[in-house]
């Protein structure tokens, strides 16, 4: 549970820092992503999945 936490704090401090600093780039980004495809954004998303997975994985090893 503490490391489910740790890591909803880091995506927080993250998505603050974007918009925090830079308005005007979450802004621009995401009128790009709703303007993609649903198919593009599904991809991306379980890519990015993978891509986070892999990246804990090998964190622990």
């Amino acid at each position: 549970m503490v490391d489910f936490l740790d890591a909803v704090g880091l995506f927080l401090v993250f998505e603050g820092v974007l918009y925090g600093c830079f308005p005007v780039v979450a802004k621009r980004v995401a009128r790009d992503v709703s303007e993609q495809p649903d198919g593009f954004l599904r991809i991306a998303g379980v890519a990015a999945v993978a891509i986070g997975v892999a990246i804990v994985w090998l964190a622990r090893r």
